[in-house]
C-alpha cells in the first residue's frame, strides 16, 4: 500500500518486471502476473483481507499499517 493512493481501497503487488494491483473489496485485479504469481498472491488476499482493510484505514489516517505475515 502506499500512503494517500487513491480509492477504492487496494494493494500493489510486484514480480519481477511485473506489477498487478488487487481490489480489497472485490479482488478484482488490475495488469499482468505469472499465473503461479497471481495464485499466490490471491491465495495470500484470501486469508488476510480483512487485514489489508484495517491497514488500508490506518493509512488513511496517516497510522502506520500493522505487518501482515506472509503466505507460508
Amino acid at each position: 500500500m502506499y500512503w494517500d493512493d487513491h480509492s477504492p481501497p487496494h494493494f500493489h503487488a510486484k514480480y519481477e518486471s511485473y506489477e498487478i494491483t488487487v481490489n480489497i473489496l472485490t479482488g478484482v485485479v488490475d495488469g499482468r502476473f505469472p499465473k503461479r504469481a497471481l495464485r499466490h498472491v490471491l491465495d495470500w488476499y484470501d486469508i488476510h483481507k480483512d487485514e489489508l482493510m484495517e491497514d488500508w484505514e490506518l493509512c488513511r489516517i496517516k497510522e502506520s499499517p500493522k505487518p501482515i505475515e506472509p503466505l507460508e
